[in-house]
Formats: structure tokens, sequence, C-alpha cells
């Protein structure tokens, strides 16, 4: 029986998994920038609004005692997060129920709206206590669309993630928050050596604010543009497209009923978990320039410029911390960060408040930086795999931004109270210690699994 010679392969065929994988890549590279720029912006912003705290209480407040002032404006600082976890729990069942693409395009949008706005306010020596309440609603809204930035970008990375180096692509959402932090501490330390300080006071402020309205628009386009996770898309296939007549659509909260009711104890652990981040990543990052100025006696332009080192250093070490964590889990990372935060924490501050001059303040904060890319370069890692697609958004988000209502947003105050109240310049040391031991608990408590599958629905 004579057999006919197999046709040749299609050059189309052959060439397939070739494109497919070329395919994966732009699609990864493109969800990748999305997460990236949101971030930037959000934290562009807080590194403004830190790094200006003083700059911006002359402009909102009467002139009474400085720090009076500086309180006042940590105390907005604060308040603007008490609409984060509303904002995690409309974000997070808007995430799970519409889609991740839908509520980061529209996320950014309001982020990046409620920034320019800033910009425009004018001071109190306008329109009086108006302005301080202006302030106050502008970023208690842009607090509230913030919430769902970091967990909306971890959960759409991780899901489009490989499996194998989900660590290091999950990273980038850490990474583009020390990024926007790095470049507005460059930009103020730029502006308070170029302008003079009337410049500053009466036009200079604005500037980082209103950079955030043309950001956004390019990042609502990136957004728009790109498909939802592949994970996520799967999940959406599964469910019935066409309900029978009698049975009742599900309420538009559902997400959120099925994570307190089915992951309520999960939801708790990350909770704990993302209290050491919330702390540390607000007080190294966001409060240490005003701690290096007002406790130790440096010039604002050189407390601004040892932050722009050390956020250098840990843009560059988050990317290592994310690929061990690819390599030695979550779990083992997190609780090595905890331990050298109990340990450290408090030798660290002595050594700053003791230090003969500013290398020895900027070796510390490199120190600094190293144990928080630890905790921070597998945080976001973490969170996405400890909850199924349905309710990942919204777990994601209630944990992280939950903790950083209570404990993030509040960290410049708390421990500017502190320190007036103790009279000590630790005290922000002891807080940082006693918050990484609850963060090493709750870690022990979890069950997450090393590169757990995130396609359980």
């Amino acid at each position: 029986m004579s057999h006919e010679p197999a046709a040749p392969a299609d050059p189309v065929e052959r060439a397939s998994p070739a494109a497919h994988d070329r395919e994966h890549g732009r699609t990864l590279r493109r969800a990748a920038t999305a997460s990236f720029i949101g971030n930037f912006i959000e934290w562009f912003d807080y590194a403004s609004y830190g790094y200006l705290a003083d700059v911006i209480g002359r402009v909102f407040f009467p002139d009474t005692d400085a720090s009076v002032r500086l309180m006042s404006t940590f105390a907005i600082f604060a308040m603007s997060f008490i609409l984060r976890p509303v904002g995690a729990v409309v974000w997070g069942v808007w995430g799970d129920r519409r889609g991740r693409r839908w509520a980061l395009s529209w996320s950014i949008l309001i982020m990046s709206g409620s920034t320019f706005l800033i910009g425009l306010l004018p001071g109190y020596a306008v329109i009086g206590a108006w302005s301080a309440a202006g302030l106050l609603v502008l970023r208690m809204v842009q607090g509230f669309s913030a919430s769902g930035e970091y967990a909306g970008a971890g959960t759409f990375l991780a899901e489009y993630a490989p499996r194998s180096r989900r660590g290091l692509y999950t990273c980038l959402v850490p990474a583009s928050t020390a990024c926007g932090l790095l470049a507005g501490s460059l930009m103020v330390t730029g502006m308070f050596g170029v302008l003079a300080d009337t410049s500053m006071t009466t036009w200079g402020w604005r500037l980082p604010f209103l950079l955030a309205g043309p950001l956004g628009l390019i990042g609502r386009y990136i957004r728009v543009h790109l498909e939802d996770s592949p994970v996520y898309q799967a999940m959406r296939q599964n469910l019935s497209p066409n309900p029978r007549p009698n049975q009742r659509t599900t309420h538009w909260s559902e997400p959120l009923r099925r994570l307190l009711r089915h992951h309520k104890r999960d939801t708790l652990i990350t909770f704990g978990v993302s209290c050491l981040n919330a702390v540390a990543f607000y007080m190294l990052l966001s409060y240490m320039p005003t701690y290096v100025k007002e406790e130790l006696g440096f010039s604002q332009g050189t407390a601004t410029m040892a932050t722009s080192v050390t956020l250098v250093v840990y843009i560059a070490a988050i990317f290592l911390m994310g690929r061990l964590s690819d390599f030695f889990g979550r779990r083992r990372m997190l609780v090595s960060a905890c331990m050298a935060f109990i340990v450290l924490s408090i030798p660290l501050f002595l050594a700053m408040t003791h230090a003969p001059g500013l290398p020895a303040i900027v070796a510390c904060q490199i120190i600094f930086a190293i144990m928080l890319t630890a905790n921070d370069g597998t945080l976001a890692t973490f969170l996405a795999e400890s909850f199924p697609t349905s309710v990942r958004y919204s777990g994601f988000a209630l944990s992280f931004n939950g903790a950083n209502a209570l404990l993030g947003g509040t960290t410049p105050f708390i421990v500017t109270w502190l320190i007036g109240v103790s009279g000590s310049s630790l005290a922000p040391a002891v807080y940082l210690t006693a918050v990484s031991a609850m963060a090493m608990v709750s870690i022990l408590a979890s069950r997450v699994l090393h590169s757990s599958d995130l396609t359980e629905p």
C-alpha cells in the first residue's frame, strides 16, 4: 500500500508557537507599563506632598507655630486615608465584577484629576480656612481613587506573569511607587536648589501636582487599550452567560460578601502582614526627610537628597528581592524582613541620632531600604496568592488599604506626636519595632503556598 508524502507544514503553523510567545511578551510588557504608570503618579503626588510639607503648611494654614502647621499638614495627609477602606471595597468589587482593566482605567483618571486640582487651589491668604478644606476634600478623593491602584496593579500583574517569575514581575508595582517617590524627591530637591523661598511658596509647590494631569491621561489611554488578564477572562467564561429566568441576579457587592463569608481569616492575616509595609514605607520613604530636617538639624535640600539616594538603592534591590521570593518562597522572605526590622530598627535610629555627619545617616537609610525591599518585593505577590480569582482584587484591596488607612497614612502624624510626647527621637524606632512583631505573627499564621496556582475561581 503506497503512502503519499505528507504535505509540508504550513509556515504560519510552524511559526505560531514563536509568534504566540512574542505576542504574550508584548502583552506582558503592556500590562507592566499600565501597572507602572498609575502607581508612579500616585506616589509622585505623595512624595511631593511629604517633601513639601513645610511649604504646604505655610500656604494653607495661618501663620502660627511652625510645629502646629506641620502637624496640621500631616493631619490632612492622614485624614485623606479615611476613604481608603471605602475605596478598597468599591474598587475591589468593581475589579472583581467588571474587570481589572475597567477599574484601573477609571481609578487613574479620578486620582490624577484630583491631584491636578490640588495644584490649582488658592492658599489661606486668598480664601482663608476654605483653602485647607479644599485641600482635604481633594486629598480624600485622591485617597479614594488611589486605593484601587496598588491592589489592582498587583492583581493584574500577578495574573499576567509566568508562574515561575511571578515575584519578579509583580515587584514592579512597589518599584513603581519608589520611582514616583524618587521623581518627586528629585524634583523637589531641584526646586529648592533653584527657586527662592518666596517662589516656592507662591507657585513652585504647585508644579508637581499639575504634572499629574497629562500623566494620568497617558496612563488611562494605555489601560483602555489593554485586555483583561487571561486568568480573569477564563473565570468569566466559566460563568453561566444565560441565567435561568427564576435565578436572581447576583448583588453588586457579591465579591465582598463572598470574601467576608469564606475568606475572613485570610483577609485578617493579609491585613496584619500589610501593616509592616504601611508603617515602614511611609516612615522611611515619606516621613524621613522631615525627621532628618526637624530632629537631626539638616537642611531640607540635604534631607531630601539623602532620601533620593535611599530610593535609588530601594529600586535597584527590590527586583532582586522579588526574584529571590520566586526561589525561596514568600513566607521566608517576609519573616526575614520582619526579623531584620525587629533587631535593627532601634540601633539604626540610635546611629542616626548620634551620627557624625550625613554619610552615616545615608548609610543607615540604605540599610533600612534593603530591609524594606525584602518585605515590599514580596508583599504584592503574597497578597495576590492569598485569594482566589473571584475575590482576589477585593481581598488584596481591603487588606492592603485597610492597613494603610489605619497605620500607613497616620504614620507621619503618629511619630511626630510620639516624639513630642516622649521627647525622644527614638520613638519612631520603637513604633516600627512593635509593628514588625505584629506582622511576623500574621505571616507565621498564613497558609499561602509558594508560587500557588492563581487559576482557582
